[in-house]
């Protein structure tokens, strides 16, 4: 059988999409080491850039670009994902297409099968992010590319809903497989390692709560930020809110302006705004936290919960969407108010007891995610 495989996100390898395909490539490459019915088959990795990875003999990488239009844009996704991909493939005589993400390419040939993974409807639930008419135009487009697709992969149960309720589509047609995170965050952080990250954001471990993932208005940093307001002043040496993420304020409504929010609640002595995280500092950032907050809205699946649960970081998060999938049993739960959050911020970083508990039940729910779960699920409806 020839699979070709859309690894388009091994360009952004720090957005979510991009580590879903970095590791389903790299346990891809695992299994073909050691199973032997891999080699039988042929794989085609078909990127926009060259891809720096050792692959066996059956992988076989192209990357490309619309020869007449180089800009990394919207425009430019749409004519790889609808005509250039496409075409490759069929050349490539591919039995089977996989892309990684919901994507709008639409397979015309009758001789090759179509499987998506989805992993959100963002943009079908939220006007706000079709905010011009690229944008506009590229989402129809995607939503043709699920609909024409012969099975999707849907990354959460929550997702599945959405995608049957909001779209319309078929249940029989979606199978859920969750997805897993970066092993880096399975792997215990040396002292050495936590010394070195708490010198270069000039923090002390377990001296403050952290929260990241994002600064999208469905991230609720704004609501975060109001109920540590209130936490302050109940408990005036509260540690320290430390926020990670990239500051584009000229994006408002779509990304919140924390700077502007830590002025106006005048917290500026009390939270410390850190930018971008690269994903090697992340694991000794989580750890060195009393606990991590993540009250989001809406989300496919939730990696950074599943991050901070991996290394043990008590998690208060939301139940909506996909979040209470994630996180079971084993996470604080605050309902949608900032007294709600306040109140469960107080508990978990006043209770040292609580704190051991949450974090050992955080661990055992951690495993039930894998790299290998997700690839196993894919390559059982490929070989259907």
């Amino acid at each position: 059988m020839n699979i070709g495989i859309n690894a388009s996100f091994m360009r952004k390898p720090g957005t979510g999409i991009g580590q879903v395909t970095t590791h389903f490539l790299h346990e891809l490459i695992r299994r073909s080491h050691t199973d032997r019915s891999f080699k039988n088959h042929k794989f085609f990795i078909y990127s926009e850039e060259l891809i720096d990875m050792d692959f066996p003999k059956n992988f076989t990488c192209r990357h490309f670009l619309p020869h007449y239009y180089r800009r990394d844009d919207l425009f430019r996704r749409l004519l790889w994902e609808k005509f250039s991909l496409p075409c490759c493939a069929h050349r490539d005589k591919c039995d089977v297409l996989i892309s990684l993400y919901q994507s709008a390419t639409v397979i015309k040939y009758t001789d090759m099968r179509h499987i998506m993974v989805v992993h959100d409807v963002i943009p079908h639930i939220f006007a706000e992010y079709l905010d011009n008419m690229r944008k506009k135009i590229y989402w129809k487009y995607v939503e043709k590319g699920m609909y024409g697709s012969h099975k999707i992969i849907a990354v959460s149960e929550y997702t599945k809903i959405d995608l049957a309720t909001r779209l319309n589509i078929k249940e029989q047609k979606i199978t859920v497989a969750p997805i897993a995170v970066d092993p880096i965050f399975s792997n215990i952080v040396s002292q050495e390692e936590m010394d070195r990250v708490m010198d270069v954001y000039k923090l002390e471990s377990k001296k403050y709560i952290y929260t990241g993932g994002g600064l999208e208005l469905r991230k609720c940093a704004d609501r975060t930020l109001r109920a540590y307001k209130m936490l302050r002043e109940r408990i005036p040496d509260a540690p320290t809110l430390v926020i990670s993420g990239k500051l584009m304020p000229e994006l408002a409504p779509l990304i919140v302006d924390v700077e502007q929010i830590v002025y106006d609640l005048g917290l500026v002595d009390h939270v410390r705004i850190i930018g971008f995280v690269p994903q090697a500092d992340l694991p000794a950032l989580y750890k060195g936290a009393v606990c991590f907050v993540f009250p989001s809205l809406y989300e496919g699946f939730g990696m950074p919960v599943l991050e901070a649960m991996n290394i043990g970081t008590p998690v208060i998060t939301s139940r909506d969407s996909s979040l209470s999938e994630v996180g079971g049993d084993a996470v604080v739960y605050a309902e949608h108010d900032d007294e709600a959050l306040c109140e469960k911020m107080r508990e978990v970083i006043l209770d040292h007891t609580l704190q051991e508990m949450i974090s050992a039940k955080e661990k055992e729910q951690a495993q039930k995610f894998s790299w290998q779960s997700f690839v196993e699920k894919i390559w059982e409806t490929v070989t259907m």
